[in-house]
């Protein structure tokens, strides 16, 4: 099956290529013979009864400073011109992300969009977990520093995080007798008109962060991240090293219960984060990482099972 695919995503030439999950996409659908097309969040259109962009055709190569080739651009019309469009720009998910989300939700019907745009927007990561509060650690979301200095009470150190972030940005470490708690409150408050969440911190953090990823519903692999040095955040791209690793039954038992969940929304590609074997963190649905780590410790291909997942979804 020859497909065309549009990755609406970041820039391209600040790709890191040597850990980038759309750029191992990317390669993975130019060995298939799939043509492949680039643009940016803030490049869609609508007019007429139709969602289109000027996309410019990419090739890529995994060389450093030399990873990728543009054409001229082309107007694609996303409703018939393509087969499958990729919404892979990372967050802030703020009003851009949304409306982006919006138009692309007009596609249904014509064009498989990745995640699904619908469920994207109604899942946002550290918002959709509360469905799976079961499997999570105390956790509160509030703006009141009076709540939060009782659950700082409550539960010794804690940690607070904006509802939106990513790539482990701002996120805090407060301790027991919290310290700065009201100065950081007063921050988050100012940067970010949301809540933002504390949650009681987990020491078993030091030992790594489980990056678990799923392909439709399944578990696909995972990675431990563990924190560098001085840090408590086990991030990639904050620092963090990759460790190889298998899943717990307390693990297993989380993938079990969300799995169907993302399967019927059309989360295709999933990254949950999972500390200390049992106590689930985040479910990220709009732009996942971890399957370049994961593939080279397990020797899988992950990018493959996605697409061969993708292909059989087109079929049906």
């Amino acid at each position: 099956m020859r497909l065309k695919v549009a990755f609406q995503m970041d820039p391209i030439e600040g790709l890191n290529i040597a850990g980038d999950s759309t750029f191992a996409l990317m390669l993975s659908a130019q060995a298939r013979g799939y043509d492949s097309y680039h643009y940016t969040a803030d490049q869609l259109n609508y007019s007429d009864g139709r969602v289109w962009v000027m996309a410019r055709p990419v090739t890529v190569q995994r060389v450093a400073g030399d990873h990728f080739r543009l054409g001229d651009p082309v107007r694609l019309d996303l409703g018939t011109d393509v087969d499958v469009v990729w919404m892979r720009q990372d967050p802030p998910f703020d009003l851009g992300y949304i409306t982006a989300t919006h138009l692309l939700e007009r596609l249904n019907g014509e064009t498989l969009v990745l995640n699904d745009p619908v469920s994207v927007r109604n899942a946002p990561e550290k918002v959709f977990v509360l469905d799976f509060a079961q499997f999570m650690p105390p956790t509160l979301v509030t703006r009141s520093l009076d709540a939060v200095r009782d659950f700082n009470r409550t539960h010794g150190e804690i940690v607070i995080k904006p509802l939106h972030g990513n790539a482990g940005s701002a996120v805090m470490h407060i301790g027991r007798d919290g310290k700065n708690l009201a100065a950081l409150t007063e921050l988050f408050g100012e940067v970010w008109r949301e809540p933002f969440m504390a949650q009681a911190f987990l020491p078993d953090v030091k030992s790594g962060d489980k990056r678990i990823v799923l392909v439709d519903g399944e578990v696909a692999g995972a990675i431990n991240r563990i924190p560098g040095t001085g840090e408590i955040r086990s991030n990639l791209a904050a620092g963090g090293r990759a460790e190889a690793t298998g899943l717990t039954p307390d693990e297993q038992a989380i993938c079990d219960a969300i799995g169907p969940e993302l399967k019927r929304r059309g989360l295709l590609f999933v990254g949950i984060d999972v500390i200390g074997g049992k106590w689930l963190t985040e479910i990220n649905v709009t732009s996942p990482t971890g399957i370049v780590a994961i593939d080279a410790f397990n020797g899988t291909d992950t990018p493959a099972l996605i697409w061969d997942t993708i292909e059989r979804k087109l079929a049906q």
